[in-house]
């Protein structure tokens, strides 16, 4: 008898759902100072067993290859062998129920012919008696116990003093484009279902967990990842990852995979800049970013989490992520459930850019508010360069005149327009206007940024409280704090506690009603410190540690009830930079800020870190002053927008400080990006030169929806010795179609054709004429005949 389908208490919130539970985001400046192009298109991820199934001969594999991907995601289980197979786009990912009821991992890679078929899942071997058969066994997901010394999915102790959880199979159910299956301990009430879903249009594949509690009594969650994936046996693997801090997010890492664990996390309550939660594994050697196989994945949570990428002793290799298991231990109560995030990973032949733009894709279809069309990202600006905190009605209506004539499309009023807000020191958490700074409220300022034809924008933190606030005079006990222990301020401010249902309550109606009495468009929303004393004294010791799960749900649980009452406000995740990105904050926000670093030669290298995870389209950038206050570094106002001109153009300088010159070319260069826009937005990005290692060159290119827009940047550090600039060759044109050339900023060499074919353009290479210090240039390449028919 089939087992009823799990009903989670906490719902891991998905786009428009409505939350079963109440459930919780923002920064400054974001804490001032403070393709294969349409030829391969579908990775996924999971587990993978030793290296190829043996039941896959050569001339199958071969026949396989030489037929054309179908475009829908499929689900199939052979009841004769047990085994579930995955397919979509250029993926399959199977698994099956061994002789002993494990999900045992069978192959995750290159999608293969429908008529191949897979042997029943039979477990492996012990090694010697110092590792049983469990640890030898790749496994979709395993409880602590049965002698385990890997890392687990999941880790349970018990009233009594056990702890020990072995999982088997009991059932399952496809449901459409899902596939659930459930698992429940040899001997205990504890059930898992794990949750299976494939993207038809990348192959990337989303995991859960929920694990439900039918046992008599409560019993605590020490570990709880959302899923494993297991890579074919090797031991020649690199792990890539991303790593940063305040000022210098998104650096790409990338080491070999050796015996051991290697441990990517965050413990600071939020996502983090020090590790971002993504991985790449490829095999060492494969250098090329249009070759070789990649397993790749990223995780959809916003609060502490973890990956682990492990080798045994038997050289299987594993992929494990979820909540931090640091300081964690979830009460879970008798008939409760708990739901893990989503754990998405991918896989493709095609190289660490393919990897790269099949993420992109599928952020943009499936993850962002709005998917599968969200709207392009308006040009913003913001006053926060321009004002500080001396915010007032008059300044910012002066502002907004300015960033109108120039093109701007939404003026956002940054940090010190409320309470008493006249420095970091006061006033977060009373969210009301400043009756000095605006007498007749917002009303006058948001009017006249409309009559300019812009939106409206306004700058929040709602999760931060200053001890100086008549919030925090009237409830000092809404913040995260242990009792009789100091509360470590970060920037002057405190962390409130969403975990507590009033404060939830009370954070999502400020923020309604401020969206109900004013005509606001859009959310900066920021979040300047990270956690410290994680105490949550309201609530009995043994339900504490809780608040790394519950403060995480109701902030989603707030965006969504945001969202969902109004519709047309957008959100922007900002966290003192890029700390709080990824595919959890993602599906409720709109566009996300990388950091608050905004040096215009500094960002080549952290947008391009960043867009090894995250689509360009929801990447913020911003064209600020010069000289910079990062590294006092003079740039030129061409340079410094063809920089931003990479992502979301925003502009944060003074406009105040501004020449009729300035504005000139701010409004040209403007215009010039409305015209690119959907092509960098949406486009899919090659990395041409990467600005790493002190490479003195940087090259992007984005091939825009359809094809027939591309658009070329080449960035120049320092010309030496006279070398010339590296020639670029472009990449994902159609080979039989004929593109002209057009410049934007900058020109090409002498010589160089108005037209040519794609082939001219991707073999024979193009030459940007930079020289000097500190050079720019971009192109774009229109094409002028249909495809496939030659010129």
């Amino acid at each position: 008898m089939g087992i009823p389908r799990i009903e989670a208490r906490w719902l891991f919130l998905d786009g428009g759902e409505k939350a079963a539970v109440v459930m919780a985001q923002h920064t400054q400046l974001c804490g001032h100072r403070v393709q294969k192009t349409g030829r391969r298109r579908a990775f996924l991820l999971a587990a993978a067993a030793w290296l190829l199934p043996p039941m896959l001969t050569l001339p199958a594999m071969a026949a396989r290859a030489q037929e054309a991907p179908s475009t829908a995601a499929a689900i199939h289980y052979d009841s004769a062998t047990r085994v579930f197979r995955l397919d979509a786009a250029d993926v399959t990912y199977a698994f099956g129920v061994n002789e002993v009821g494990q999900l045992q991992s069978l192959y995750w890679g290159a999608r293969l012919a429908p008529g191949d078929s897979f042997a029943a899942a039979h477990s492996r071997p012990g090694w010697a008696s110092f590792d049983l058969s469990i640890n030898t066994t790749p496994q979709e997901f395993a409880g602590w116990g049965g002698g385990l010394y890997f890392e687990p999915d999941l880790k349970i102790t018990f009233p009594n003093g056990n702890r020990d959880l072995v999982l088997r199979y009991v059932s399952h159910r496809i449901e459409g484009d899902e596939l659930l299956v459930t698992m429940k301990d040899i001997s205990l009430a504890v059930y898992v279902t794990l949750d299976y879903k494939i993207d038809p249009g990348t192959g990337i594949l989303r995991r859960s967990a929920t694990i439900e509690n039918r046992t008599a009594a409560p019993l605590t969650i020490e570990q709880a990842f959302a899923a494993t994936w297991n890579l074919p046996r090797g031991n020649d693997y690199r792990l890539r990852y991303l790593t940063g801090r305040w000022a210098g997010e998104w650096h790409v890492q990338q080491q070999p995979v050796h015996p051991g664990e290697t441990v990517l996390q965050s413990r600071r309550g939020t996502t983090g800049a020090q590790n971002n939660p993504w991985f790449a594994v490829d095999h060492e050697g494969q250098n090329d970013a249009n070759h070789g196989s990649v397993w790749f994945g990223a995780l959809g949570w916003s609060g502490s989490w973890e990956i682990t990428v492990e080798e045994n002793d038997v050289q299987n290799v594993r992929v494990s992520g979820g909540f931090n298991s640091f300081d964690f231990g979830y009460l879970l109560q008798s008939g409760q459930s708990l739901r893990t995030p989503y754990f998405y990973a991918g896989y493709t032949q095609d190289g660490i850019g393919s990897a790269s733009r099949l993420l992109h894709a599928f952020e943009i279809a499936s993850i962002l508010p709005h998917h599968p069309n969200p709207p392009l990202r308006p040009v913003l600006y913001d006053s926060w360069e321009a004002t500080g905190f001396n915010v007032n009605e008059a300044g910012q209506i002066a502002l907004a005149e300015k960033a109108a004539s120039i093109g701007v499309e939404r003026f956002v009023m940054d940090d010190g327009w409320f309470g008493e807000r006249n420095n970091d020191h006061a006033g977060l958490g009373d969210w009301y206007p400043n009756p000095q700074k605006f007498p007749q409220g917002l009303k006058p300022l948001i009017d006249k940024v409309h009559a300019l034809g812009m939106s409206f924008g306004l700058w929040v933190e709602p999760e931060m409280v200053n001890p100086d606030s008549q919030l925090y005079r009237k409830h000092p006990d809404w913040v995260l704090y242990f009792p009789d222990r100091p509360r470590s301020e970060g920037r002057n401010q405190l962390v409130l506690n969403l975990a507590r249902p009033d404060v939830r309550n009370w954070v999502f109606n400020t923020l309604n009603n401020l969206l109900d009495q004013n005509a606001i468009d859009f959310l900066k929303w920021d979040y300047n410190r990270n956690w410290s004393e994680p105490g949550w004294p309201q609530v009995p010791p043994d339900q504490e540690k809780n608040v790394y799960v519950d403060f995480i749900r109701n902030y989603y649980s707030i965006l969504a009830e945001l969202r969902e009452k109004h519709p047309k406000v957008e959100i922007e995740s900002c966290s003192g930079g890029g700390s709080r990105v990824d595919l959890g904050v993602m599906r409720y926000t709109d566009e996300v800020w990388p950091s608050d670093n905004t040096d215009a030669y500094d960002r080549l290298l952290i947008q391009n870190g960043f867009t090894y995870a995250y689509t360009p389209g929801v990447m913020m950038a911003w064209v600020t002053g010069s000289p910079t206050w990062v590294n006092h570094r003079s740039l030129s106002l061409e340079y410094r927008f063809l920089s931003s001109m990479q992502g979301s153009l925003g502009v944060g300088a003074n406009l105040n400080e501004w020449t009729p010159a300035d504005f000139a070319t701010a409004k040209k260069m403007i215009a010039q990006y409305k015209s690119i826009r959907e092509t960098v937005q949406r486009g899919a990005l090659y990395r041409l030169i990467q600005p790493t290692g002190g490479s003195e060159e940087s090259a992007t290119e984005y091939v825009g929806p359809g094809g027939s827009q591309t658009v070329l940047f080449a960035f120049l550090h320092s010309s030496t010795e006279l070398y010339p600039y590296p020639r670029l060759y472009l990449r994902g044109l159609d080979r039989n179609a004929t593109y002209s050339v057009h410049a934007l900023d900058g020109k090409l060499a002498a010589g160089t054709p108005q037209q040519a074919s794609g082939a001219w353009w991707m073999d024979h290479g193009v030459d940007a004429d930079l020289v000097g210090d500190f050079q720019a240039a971009a192109f774009t390449f229109e094409r002028e005949t249909a495809p496939g028919r030659t010129p």
